[in-house]
């Protein structure tokens, strides 16, 4: 199971939206291209944002992004 959930990870991402708009995310899919995108720069040599040695380039871009230190700009 993955901790944080798809949804809680929508929630954060969502979490900025003012109420009338359109939400930022509204699928899995953005948030697994939105990780593994910040994976693959952690791989690249980017530092992390967050702390934590040994932990794989996914986990910690799953923790950025749940902590609010990575952003998801929406399509405009």
């Amino acid at each position: 199971m993955l901790h944080p959930s798809y949804s809680d990870l929508m929630k954060v991402v969502n979490s900025e939206v003012e109420q009338g708009e359109a939400p930022i995310v509204n699928s899995r899919y953005s948030i697994v291209m939105a990780t593994s995108r910040r994976a693959r720069q952690l791989i690249g040599g980017d530092d992390p944002m967050v702390p934590g040695k040994d932990r794989k380039p996914l986990s910690v871009a799953v923790e950025e992004l749940n902590q609010g230190k990575i952003k998801i700009l929406g399509s405009e």
